[in-house]
Protein backbone atom coordinates (compact mmCIF):
# COMPACT_ATOMS: atom_id res chain seq x y z
CA UNK A 1 0.00 0.00 0.00
CA UNK A 2 1.43 3.39 -1.00
CA UNK A 3 1.92 6.11 1.66
CA UNK A 4 -1.01 8.33 0.64
CA UNK A 5 -3.37 5.37 0.22
CA UNK A 6 -2.37 4.04 3.63
CA UNK A 7 -2.98 7.41 5.31
CA UNK A 8 -6.25 7.81 3.43
CA UNK A 9 -7.38 4.36 4.57
CA UNK A 10 -6.67 5.27 8.20
CA UNK A 11 -8.74 8.46 7.97
CA UNK A 12 -11.57 6.71 6.19
CA UNK A 13 -11.55 4.01 8.88
CA UNK A 14 -12.20 6.69 11.50
CA UNK A 15 -15.17 7.98 9.49
CA UNK A 16 -16.45 4.44 9.13
CA UNK A 17 -16.12 3.80 12.86
CA UNK A 18 -18.19 6.90 13.64
CA UNK A 19 -20.86 5.75 11.22
CA UNK A 20 -20.97 2.24 12.67
CA UNK A 21 -21.19 3.68 16.19
CA UNK A 22 -24.23 5.60 14.98
CA UNK A 23 -25.74 2.37 13.68
CA UNK A 24 -25.23 0.78 17.10
CA UNK A 25 -27.02 3.67 18.80
CA UNK A 26 -29.79 3.42 16.18
CA UNK A 27 -30.18 -0.32 16.85
CA UNK A 28 -30.29 0.28 20.60
CA UNK A 29 -32.86 3.05 20.15
CA UNK A 30 -35.23 0.66 18.34
CA UNK A 31 -34.72 -2.36 20.58
CA UNK A 32 -33.47 -1.66 24.11
CA UNK A 33 -33.50 2.06 24.87
CA UNK A 34 -36.08 3.26 27.43
CA UNK A 35 -38.42 5.92 26.00
CA UNK A 36 -36.93 8.54 28.29
CA UNK A 37 -33.64 8.38 26.42
CA UNK A 38 -35.08 9.73 23.17
CA UNK A 39 -33.99 13.37 23.46
CA UNK A 40 -30.43 12.57 24.51
CA UNK A 41 -30.13 9.82 21.91
CA UNK A 42 -31.09 12.32 19.20
CA UNK A 43 -28.26 14.59 20.30
CA UNK A 44 -25.77 11.71 20.44
CA UNK A 45 -26.66 10.62 16.92
CA UNK A 46 -26.49 14.21 15.70
CA UNK A 47 -23.00 14.60 17.20
CA UNK A 48 -21.71 11.46 15.51
CA UNK A 49 -23.22 12.51 12.18
CA UNK A 50 -21.68 15.98 12.44
CA UNK A 51 -18.22 14.67 13.38
CA UNK A 52 -18.21 12.14 10.55
CA UNK A 53 -19.41 14.75 8.10
CA UNK A 54 -16.76 17.27 9.16
CA UNK A 55 -14.02 14.70 8.61
CA UNK A 56 -15.42 13.71 5.23
CA UNK A 57 -15.62 17.28 3.91
CA UNK A 58 -12.29 18.50 5.30
CA UNK A 59 -9.72 20.09 3.01
CA UNK A 60 -7.12 17.69 4.42
CA UNK A 61 -9.09 14.66 3.24
CA UNK A 62 -9.69 16.19 -0.20
CA UNK A 63 -5.97 16.84 -0.58
CA UNK A 64 -5.14 13.34 0.59
CA UNK A 65 -7.59 11.81 -1.91
CA UNK A 66 -5.86 13.79 -4.66
CA UNK A 67 -2.44 12.43 -3.67
CA UNK A 68 -3.76 8.89 -3.37
CA UNK A 69 -5.37 9.14 -6.80
CA UNK A 70 -1.95 9.89 -8.26
CA UNK A 71 -0.49 6.81 -6.56
CA UNK A 72 -3.14 4.37 -7.87
CA UNK A 73 -3.26 5.69 -11.43
CA UNK A 74 -1.79 2.49 -12.87
CA UNK A 75 -4.00 0.09 -10.90
CA UNK A 76 -7.05 -1.64 -12.39
CA UNK A 77 -10.47 -0.04 -11.98
CA UNK A 78 -11.66 -2.79 -9.63
CA UNK A 79 -8.57 -2.99 -7.44
CA UNK A 80 -9.18 -2.29 -3.75
CA UNK A 81 -6.97 0.79 -3.66
CA UNK A 82 -8.34 2.38 -6.85
CA UNK A 83 -11.90 1.65 -5.71
CA UNK A 84 -11.34 3.17 -2.27
CA UNK A 85 -9.98 6.37 -3.82
CA UNK A 86 -12.78 6.55 -6.41
CA UNK A 87 -15.61 5.99 -3.94
CA UNK A 88 -14.06 8.27 -1.28
CA UNK A 89 -13.78 11.05 -3.85
CA UNK A 90 -17.42 10.61 -4.89
CA UNK A 91 -18.62 10.56 -1.28
CA UNK A 92 -16.47 13.53 -0.31
CA UNK A 93 -17.60 15.68 -3.22
CA UNK A 94 -21.21 14.92 -2.41
CA UNK A 95 -20.79 15.55 1.31
CA UNK A 96 -19.04 18.89 0.74
CA UNK A 97 -22.27 20.27 -0.69
CA UNK A 98 -24.03 19.78 2.67
CA UNK A 99 -23.27 22.00 5.70
CA UNK A 100 -22.26 20.03 8.79
CA UNK A 101 -25.03 21.58 10.88
CA UNK A 102 -27.66 20.59 8.32
CA UNK A 103 -26.36 17.03 8.46
CA UNK A 104 -26.66 17.09 12.25
CA UNK A 105 -30.14 18.63 12.06
CA UNK A 106 -31.29 15.89 9.68
CA UNK A 107 -30.07 13.17 12.02
CA UNK A 108 -31.49 14.81 15.14
CA UNK A 109 -34.90 15.40 13.57
CA UNK A 110 -35.11 11.83 12.29
CA UNK A 111 -34.30 10.38 15.71
CA UNK A 112 -36.93 12.49 17.45
CA UNK A 113 -39.49 11.73 14.76
CA UNK A 114 -38.94 7.98 15.02
CA UNK A 115 -39.71 8.05 18.72
CA UNK A 116 -42.82 10.16 18.06
CA UNK A 117 -43.86 7.70 15.34
CA UNK A 118 -43.98 4.80 17.80
CA UNK A 119 -46.55 6.62 19.92
CA UNK A 120 -48.45 8.06 16.95
CA UNK A 121 -48.76 4.58 15.40
CA UNK A 122 -49.89 3.01 18.67
CA UNK A 123 -52.57 5.68 19.00
CA UNK A 124 -53.33 5.95 15.27
CA UNK A 125 -52.83 9.71 15.57
CA UNK A 126 -51.31 11.29 12.48
CA UNK A 127 -51.48 14.77 14.03
CA UNK A 128 -48.99 13.66 16.72
CA UNK A 129 -46.41 12.92 14.03
CA UNK A 130 -47.25 15.78 11.65
CA UNK A 131 -44.92 18.44 13.19
CA UNK A 132 -42.03 15.99 12.96
CA UNK A 133 -42.88 15.12 9.35
CA UNK A 134 -43.06 18.80 8.47
CA UNK A 135 -39.64 19.30 10.01
CA UNK A 136 -38.22 16.29 8.15
CA UNK A 137 -39.59 17.46 4.81
CA UNK A 138 -38.38 21.02 5.39
CA UNK A 139 -34.85 19.77 6.14
CA UNK A 140 -34.86 17.38 3.18
CA UNK A 141 -35.93 20.19 0.86
CA UNK A 142 -33.01 22.24 2.14
CA UNK A 143 -30.79 19.24 1.56
CA UNK A 144 -32.03 18.89 -2.03
CA UNK A 145 -31.18 22.53 -2.73
CA UNK A 146 -27.58 21.84 -1.79
CA UNK A 147 -27.34 19.90 -5.07
CA UNK A 148 -28.93 22.41 -7.44
CA UNK A 149 -29.07 22.41 -10.37
CA UNK A 150 -30.69 19.00 -10.82
CA UNK A 151 -32.96 17.40 -13.37
CA UNK A 152 -35.58 16.58 -10.74
CA UNK A 153 -35.50 17.32 -6.98
CA UNK A 154 -36.26 13.68 -6.23
CA UNK A 155 -33.05 12.64 -8.02
CA UNK A 156 -31.05 14.00 -5.09
CA UNK A 157 -32.90 11.86 -2.54
CA UNK A 158 -32.87 8.78 -4.74
CA UNK A 159 -29.10 9.02 -5.23
CA UNK A 160 -28.54 8.63 -1.48
CA UNK A 161 -29.85 5.08 -1.67
CA UNK A 162 -29.35 4.14 -5.33
CA UNK A 163 -26.26 5.97 -6.64
CA UNK A 164 -26.64 7.15 -10.21
CA UNK A 165 -30.36 6.39 -10.50
CA UNK A 166 -32.59 9.14 -11.92
CA UNK A 167 -36.32 9.69 -11.51
CA UNK A 168 -36.65 9.70 -15.29
CA UNK A 169 -35.20 6.15 -15.37
CA UNK A 170 -37.19 4.88 -12.43
CA UNK A 171 -40.65 6.07 -13.44
CA UNK A 172 -40.89 3.99 -16.65
CA UNK A 173 -39.42 0.92 -14.92
CA UNK A 174 -42.04 1.08 -12.16
CA UNK A 175 -44.78 1.82 -14.69
CA UNK A 176 -43.74 -1.27 -16.66
CA UNK A 177 -43.87 -3.31 -13.48
CA UNK A 178 -47.27 -1.91 -12.49
CA UNK A 179 -48.79 -2.47 -15.92
CA UNK A 180 -47.35 -5.96 -16.13
CA UNK A 181 -48.85 -6.93 -12.76
CA UNK A 182 -52.40 -5.72 -13.41
CA UNK A 183 -53.45 -8.44 -15.90
CA UNK A 184 -52.00 -11.13 -13.62
CA UNK A 185 -53.86 -9.73 -10.61
CA UNK A 186 -57.11 -9.66 -12.59
CA UNK A 187 -56.71 -13.34 -13.49
CA UNK A 188 -55.92 -14.25 -9.88
CA UNK A 189 -58.95 -12.31 -8.66
CA UNK A 190 -61.15 -14.30 -11.06
CA UNK A 191 -59.75 -17.64 -9.83
CA UNK A 192 -60.85 -19.57 -6.77
CA UNK A 193 -59.08 -18.15 -3.73
CA UNK A 194 -56.56 -20.39 -1.99
CA UNK A 195 -56.88 -21.16 1.70
CA UNK A 196 -54.42 -19.32 3.94
CA UNK A 197 -56.01 -20.29 7.25
CA UNK A 198 -53.12 -22.43 8.49
CA UNK A 199 -50.98 -19.33 8.99
CA UNK A 200 -53.65 -17.63 11.10
CA UNK A 201 -54.72 -18.61 14.58
CA UNK A 202 -53.14 -18.44 18.02
CA UNK A 203 -49.35 -18.45 18.08
CA UNK A 204 -47.98 -17.39 21.50
CA UNK A 205 -44.92 -15.17 21.43
CA UNK A 206 -42.85 -17.69 23.38
CA UNK A 207 -43.41 -20.26 20.66
CA UNK A 208 -42.60 -17.73 17.96
CA UNK A 209 -39.35 -16.90 19.70
CA UNK A 210 -38.45 -20.58 19.75
CA UNK A 211 -39.39 -20.87 16.08
CA UNK A 212 -37.20 -17.84 15.32
CA UNK A 213 -34.21 -19.41 17.07
CA UNK A 214 -34.64 -22.70 15.20
CA UNK A 215 -35.07 -20.96 11.88
CA UNK A 216 -32.11 -18.65 12.39
CA UNK A 217 -29.89 -21.57 13.43
CA UNK A 218 -30.43 -23.11 9.98
CA UNK A 219 -29.72 -19.93 8.01
CA UNK A 220 -26.09 -19.61 6.83
CA UNK A 221 -24.99 -16.95 9.31
CA UNK A 222 -22.31 -17.70 11.93
CA UNK A 223 -23.92 -17.93 15.36
CA UNK A 224 -21.12 -15.90 16.96
CA UNK A 225 -21.65 -13.04 14.50
CA UNK A 226 -25.38 -12.32 14.84
CA UNK A 227 -28.12 -11.79 17.39
CA UNK A 228 -31.92 -11.55 17.25
CA UNK A 229 -34.17 -9.05 19.00
CA UNK A 230 -37.77 -7.92 18.88
CA UNK A 231 -38.84 -4.51 17.57
CA UNK A 232 -41.89 -2.66 16.27
CA UNK A 233 -40.69 -2.46 12.66
CA UNK A 234 -38.23 -5.26 11.74
CA UNK A 235 -34.82 -4.28 10.39
CA UNK A 236 -31.22 -5.50 10.24
CA UNK A 237 -28.20 -3.46 11.31
CA UNK A 238 -24.55 -4.22 10.66
CA UNK A 239 -22.32 -2.84 13.39
CA UNK A 240 -19.60 -4.71 11.49
CA UNK A 241 -19.68 -7.57 8.98
CA UNK A 242 -19.18 -9.87 11.96
CA UNK A 243 -21.61 -8.07 14.31
CA UNK A 244 -25.07 -8.35 12.79
CA UNK A 245 -28.22 -7.29 14.59
CA UNK A 246 -31.39 -8.89 13.23
CA UNK A 247 -34.82 -7.93 14.51
CA UNK A 248 -38.30 -9.34 14.01
CA UNK A 249 -41.86 -8.83 15.23
CA UNK A 250 -44.29 -11.31 16.79
CA UNK A 251 -47.95 -11.23 15.72
CA UNK A 252 -49.77 -13.78 17.86
CA UNK A 253 -52.54 -14.06 15.29
CA UNK A 254 -50.36 -14.61 12.19
CA UNK A 255 -47.21 -16.69 12.20
CA UNK A 256 -46.21 -15.51 8.71
CA UNK A 257 -45.00 -12.21 10.13
CA UNK A 258 -42.18 -13.76 12.11
CA UNK A 259 -41.33 -16.37 9.46
CA UNK A 260 -40.76 -14.13 6.50
CA UNK A 261 -39.62 -11.00 8.30
CA UNK A 262 -36.85 -13.04 9.91
CA UNK A 263 -35.74 -14.58 6.61
CA UNK A 264 -35.93 -11.14 4.98
CA UNK A 265 -33.73 -9.47 7.58
CA UNK A 266 -31.31 -12.40 7.57
CA UNK A 267 -30.91 -11.80 3.84
CA UNK A 268 -29.66 -8.30 4.61
CA UNK A 269 -27.32 -9.70 7.24
CA UNK A 270 -25.91 -12.32 4.86
CA UNK A 271 -25.03 -9.58 2.37
CA UNK A 272 -23.06 -7.62 4.97
CA UNK A 273 -21.48 -10.81 6.31
CA UNK A 274 -20.24 -11.76 2.84
CA UNK A 275 -18.32 -8.57 2.09
CA UNK A 276 -14.59 -9.21 1.75
CA UNK A 277 -12.93 -8.59 5.16
CA UNK A 278 -10.22 -6.44 3.60
CA UNK A 279 -12.88 -3.89 2.61
CA UNK A 280 -13.93 -3.35 6.22
CA UNK A 281 -13.70 0.11 7.81
CA UNK A 282 -13.67 1.70 4.34
CA UNK A 283 -16.27 3.26 2.03
CA UNK A 284 -16.40 -0.12 0.27
CA UNK A 285 -17.34 -2.09 3.39
CA UNK A 286 -21.12 -2.16 2.93
CA UNK A 287 -23.69 -3.05 0.29
CA UNK A 288 -23.43 -1.06 -2.92
CA UNK A 289 -27.01 0.25 -2.83
CA UNK A 290 -30.33 -0.23 -1.08
CA UNK A 291 -31.79 -1.76 -4.24
CA UNK A 292 -29.12 -4.46 -4.20
CA UNK A 293 -29.55 -4.87 -0.45
CA UNK A 294 -33.28 -5.38 -0.93
CA UNK A 295 -32.59 -7.84 -3.74
CA UNK A 296 -30.91 -10.04 -1.15
CA UNK A 297 -33.58 -9.80 1.52
CA UNK A 298 -36.42 -10.26 -0.98
CA UNK A 299 -34.64 -13.15 -2.71
CA UNK A 300 -34.25 -15.06 0.56
CA UNK A 301 -37.72 -14.16 1.79
CA UNK A 302 -39.69 -14.97 -1.37
CA UNK A 303 -37.69 -16.97 -3.89
CA UNK A 304 -36.38 -19.21 -1.09
CA UNK A 305 -38.65 -18.75 1.92
CA UNK A 306 -41.94 -19.15 0.03
CA UNK A 307 -40.76 -21.90 -2.32
CA UNK A 308 -42.32 -25.36 -2.14
CA UNK A 309 -38.99 -27.19 -1.56
CA UNK A 310 -37.99 -24.95 1.36
CA UNK A 311 -41.46 -25.06 2.91
CA UNK A 312 -41.38 -28.88 2.73
CA UNK A 313 -38.17 -28.68 4.73
CA UNK A 314 -39.63 -26.13 7.18
CA UNK A 315 -42.92 -27.92 7.86
CA UNK A 316 -41.56 -30.42 10.45
CA UNK A 317 -40.22 -27.49 12.48
CA UNK A 318 -43.60 -25.76 12.36
CA UNK A 319 -45.26 -29.00 13.48
CA UNK A 320 -42.79 -29.33 16.34
CA UNK A 321 -43.33 -25.79 17.65
CA UNK A 322 -47.06 -25.40 16.88
CA UNK A 323 -48.47 -28.94 16.65
CA UNK A 324 -52.10 -27.88 17.02
CA UNK A 325 -51.84 -25.57 14.01
CA UNK A 326 -49.67 -27.64 11.67
CA UNK A 327 -49.99 -31.34 12.51
CA UNK A 328 -52.59 -31.85 9.76
CA UNK A 329 -51.11 -29.37 7.26
CA UNK A 330 -49.36 -30.72 4.18
CA UNK A 331 -46.55 -28.99 2.29
CA UNK A 332 -48.67 -28.14 -0.76
CA UNK A 333 -51.26 -26.52 1.51
CA UNK A 334 -48.58 -24.50 3.31
CA UNK A 335 -47.13 -23.45 -0.06
CA UNK A 336 -50.51 -22.17 -1.25
CA UNK A 337 -51.06 -20.32 2.03
CA UNK A 338 -47.59 -18.76 1.86
CA UNK A 339 -48.33 -17.50 -1.65
CA UNK A 340 -51.96 -16.45 -1.24
CA UNK A 341 -52.72 -13.22 -3.11
CA UNK A 342 -55.02 -10.79 -1.39
CA UNK A 343 -54.84 -7.00 -1.60
CA UNK A 344 -54.15 -5.82 1.92
CA UNK A 345 -53.38 -2.79 4.03
CA UNK A 346 -49.93 -3.61 5.38
CA UNK A 347 -46.88 -3.51 3.09
CA UNK A 348 -44.65 -5.82 5.10
CA UNK A 349 -47.36 -8.51 5.06
CA UNK A 350 -48.25 -8.06 1.38
CA UNK A 351 -47.99 -10.96 -1.05
CA UNK A 352 -45.47 -10.86 -3.87
CA UNK A 353 -48.05 -10.03 -6.53
CA UNK A 354 -49.40 -6.90 -4.82
CA UNK A 355 -46.27 -5.82 -2.92
CA UNK A 356 -44.89 -3.58 -5.65
CA UNK A 357 -48.14 -1.63 -5.81
CA UNK A 358 -47.53 -0.64 -2.17
CA UNK A 359 -44.12 0.64 -3.21
CA UNK A 360 -45.32 2.47 -6.31
CA UNK A 361 -47.95 4.43 -4.39
CA UNK A 362 -45.33 5.51 -1.84
CA UNK A 363 -42.93 6.48 -4.62
CA UNK A 364 -45.61 8.63 -6.26
CA UNK A 365 -46.38 10.35 -2.97
CA UNK A 366 -42.71 11.09 -2.35
CA UNK A 367 -42.23 12.54 -5.83
CA UNK A 368 -45.31 14.73 -5.29
CA UNK A 369 -43.97 15.90 -1.91
CA UNK A 370 -40.69 17.08 -3.37
CA UNK A 371 -42.24 18.46 -6.54
CA UNK A 372 -44.37 20.76 -4.39
CA UNK A 373 -47.65 19.06 -5.33
CA UNK A 374 -48.24 17.73 -1.80
CA UNK A 375 -47.51 18.93 1.73
CA UNK A 376 -47.09 16.66 4.76
CA UNK A 377 -50.59 17.47 5.99
CA UNK A 378 -51.98 16.01 2.76
CA UNK A 379 -50.37 12.60 3.26
CA UNK A 380 -53.32 10.68 4.80
CA UNK A 381 -55.70 11.70 2.02
CA UNK A 382 -53.18 10.99 -0.74
CA UNK A 383 -52.36 7.64 0.85
CA UNK A 384 -55.97 6.56 1.23
CA UNK A 385 -56.87 7.55 -2.32
CA UNK A 386 -54.02 5.54 -3.80
CA UNK A 387 -54.73 2.50 -1.63
CA UNK A 388 -58.28 2.56 -2.95
CA UNK A 389 -57.17 3.05 -6.55
CA UNK A 390 -54.23 0.61 -6.67
CA UNK A 391 -55.27 -2.10 -4.24
CA UNK A 392 -59.01 -1.66 -3.91
CA UNK A 393 -58.90 -1.47 -0.13
CA UNK A 394 -60.31 1.11 2.25
CA UNK A 395 -57.99 2.37 4.97
CA UNK A 396 -59.79 2.22 8.35
CA UNK A 397 -57.28 4.25 10.34
CA UNK A 398 -53.88 5.91 10.06
CA UNK A 399 -52.09 3.17 12.02
CA UNK A 400 -52.87 0.77 9.18
CA UNK A 401 -52.41 3.53 6.64
CA UNK A 402 -49.93 6.35 6.43
CA UNK A 403 -48.38 5.58 9.83
CA UNK A 404 -47.57 1.91 9.17
CA UNK A 405 -43.98 2.49 7.99
CA UNK A 406 -41.19 4.16 9.95
CA UNK A 407 -39.28 5.44 6.92
CA UNK A 408 -40.74 8.93 6.58
CA UNK A 409 -40.43 9.51 10.31
CA UNK A 410 -36.78 8.55 9.91
CA UNK A 411 -36.35 11.06 7.10
CA UNK A 412 -35.67 8.27 4.58
CA UNK A 413 -37.27 9.86 1.53
CA UNK A 414 -36.00 8.14 -1.62
CA UNK A 415 -35.75 4.79 0.17
CA UNK A 416 -39.06 3.16 -0.77
CA UNK A 417 -38.38 2.64 -4.50
CA UNK A 418 -35.40 0.48 -3.60
CA UNK A 419 -37.82 -2.25 -2.47
CA UNK A 420 -39.23 -2.52 -5.99
CA UNK A 421 -35.75 -2.29 -7.48
CA UNK A 422 -34.75 -5.11 -5.16
CA UNK A 423 -37.52 -7.32 -6.53
CA UNK A 424 -36.47 -6.57 -10.10
CA UNK A 425 -32.81 -7.33 -9.36
CA UNK A 426 -33.72 -10.51 -7.47
CA UNK A 427 -35.69 -11.71 -10.48
CA UNK A 428 -32.71 -11.16 -12.75
CA UNK A 429 -30.36 -12.88 -10.28
CA UNK A 430 -32.67 -15.86 -9.88
CA UNK A 431 -32.50 -16.67 -13.59
CA UNK A 432 -28.70 -16.82 -13.27
CA UNK A 433 -28.81 -18.83 -10.06
CA UNK A 434 -31.08 -21.62 -11.32
CA UNK A 435 -28.95 -21.90 -14.46
CA UNK A 436 -25.68 -22.15 -12.56
CA UNK A 437 -26.98 -24.19 -9.58
CA UNK A 438 -29.00 -26.93 -11.30
CA UNK A 439 -29.51 -28.82 -8.00
CA UNK A 440 -30.81 -25.75 -6.17
CA UNK A 441 -34.37 -26.94 -5.59
CA UNK A 442 -33.19 -30.27 -4.19
CA UNK A 443 -30.77 -28.40 -1.93
CA UNK A 444 -33.54 -26.13 -0.63
CA UNK A 445 -35.67 -29.18 0.06
CA UNK A 446 -32.90 -30.53 2.27
CA UNK A 447 -32.37 -27.18 3.97
CA UNK A 448 -28.93 -26.86 2.40
CA UNK A 449 -28.58 -23.10 2.00
CA UNK A 450 -24.80 -22.68 1.92
CA UNK A 451 -24.44 -23.29 -1.85
CA UNK A 452 -26.82 -20.43 -2.63
CA UNK A 453 -25.12 -18.16 -0.11
CA UNK A 454 -21.72 -18.96 -1.60
CA UNK A 455 -22.93 -18.18 -5.12
CA UNK A 456 -24.23 -14.81 -3.94
CA UNK A 457 -21.07 -14.16 -1.93
CA UNK A 458 -18.80 -14.85 -4.90
CA UNK A 459 -20.81 -12.98 -7.51
CA UNK A 460 -22.06 -10.02 -5.46
CA UNK A 461 -21.42 -9.80 -1.73
CA UNK A 462 -17.62 -9.84 -1.64
CA UNK A 463 -17.38 -6.70 -3.81
CA UNK A 464 -19.05 -4.49 -1.22
CA UNK A 465 -19.59 -1.00 -2.62
CA UNK A 466 -16.85 -1.09 -5.26
CA UNK A 467 -19.25 -0.57 -8.15
CA UNK A 468 -22.28 1.59 -8.82
CA UNK A 469 -25.60 -0.27 -9.24
CA UNK A 470 -25.68 0.12 -13.03
CA UNK A 471 -22.16 -1.29 -13.25
CA UNK A 472 -23.00 -4.27 -11.06
CA UNK A 473 -26.17 -5.28 -12.88
CA UNK A 474 -24.22 -5.09 -16.14
CA UNK A 475 -21.42 -7.25 -14.69
CA UNK A 476 -23.93 -9.81 -13.43
CA UNK A 477 -26.40 -10.03 -16.29
CA UNK A 478 -24.73 -8.35 -19.27
CA UNK A 479 -27.54 -5.80 -19.49
CA UNK A 480 -29.53 -3.13 -17.62
CA UNK A 481 -32.32 -3.41 -15.07
CA UNK A 482 -35.17 -5.42 -16.56
CA UNK A 483 -38.54 -6.24 -14.98
CA UNK A 484 -39.31 -9.06 -17.46
CA UNK A 485 -37.72 -11.90 -15.42
CA UNK A 486 -39.66 -10.88 -12.30
CA UNK A 487 -42.96 -10.65 -14.19
CA UNK A 488 -42.36 -14.03 -15.84
CA UNK A 489 -41.46 -15.71 -12.54
CA UNK A 490 -44.57 -14.31 -10.84
CA UNK A 491 -46.68 -15.55 -13.74
CA UNK A 492 -45.18 -19.03 -13.42
CA UNK A 493 -45.66 -19.09 -9.65
CA UNK A 494 -49.30 -18.07 -9.69
CA UNK A 495 -50.22 -20.30 -12.61
CA UNK A 496 -49.07 -23.12 -10.32
CA UNK A 497 -50.55 -21.85 -7.05
CA UNK A 498 -53.93 -20.74 -8.43
CA UNK A 499 -54.28 -23.19 -11.32
CA UNK A 500 -54.48 -20.40 -13.89
CA UNK A 501 -54.79 -21.39 -17.55
CA UNK A 502 -56.26 -24.72 -16.53
CA UNK A 503 -53.19 -25.86 -14.57
CA UNK A 504 -53.74 -27.94 -11.45
CA UNK A 505 -53.14 -25.88 -8.29
CA UNK A 506 -50.46 -27.24 -5.97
Amino acid sequence: MTPAVEELSERLATISDLGRAGVLLFWDERTKMPPGGAANRAEQLATLARLGHELLVSDELAELIGRAAGEVGDESYESDAASVVRVARRDGEKARRVPAELRADLTRAASLAERAWVTAREESDFTALLPHLERNVELRRRYVECFAPYDHPYDVLLDDYEPGMKTAQLEPLLAELRDGLRPLLERIAAAEQVDGACLHGTFPSAGQRRLSDLLLAELPLPESERRLDETVHPFAAAIAPTDLRITTRFDEGYVGTVLWSLIHEAGHAMYENGIAPELGRSPLGSGLSLGFHESQSRLWENWVGRSLPYLEHLLPTLREVFPDAFSQVEAAQLHRAANRVEPSLIRVEADEATYNLHIILRFEIEVALFSGELEPRDLPQAWNERMRSYLGVEVPDDARGVLQDVHWAGGAFGYFPTYALGNVIAGQLWDLIVEELPDLHEQLGRGELVPLREWLRERLHRHGAKFEPAEMIERLTGGPLDSAPLLRQLEEKYVEVYGLNGAQPR
